[in-house]
């Protein structure tokens, strides 16, 4: 009797597991647009794809390095 309570507890303890990779692969797909034109530009105003998601992301991240390499470093005072 052991044995069978202990199997059925396995059982539920997949199908709750099994839910969850369920629900989070749904969570995680991305509708793409049927049409994409060129190098994923989006058109007629389409939702963007990952892709130029990511590119847009990656170009800002360069222009703040830029911006911060820029900058001027402020040296610690030695004179003490």
């Amino acid at each position: 009797m052991r044995m069978i309570w202990g199997f059925i507890g396995l059982l539920i303890a997949l199908a709750i597991v099994a839910m969850l990779v369920k629900k989070q692969i749904g969570a995680t797909r991305i509708a793409v647009p049927p049409a994409v034109q060129g190098q994923g530009a989006p058109i007629d105003g389409a939702a963007p794809t990952a892709r130029t998601q990511g590119q847009q992301v990656q170009q800002q991240i360069r222009q703040q390095l830029d911006t911060l390499m820029q900058q001027p470093r402020a040296l610690p005072d030695d004179t003490q």
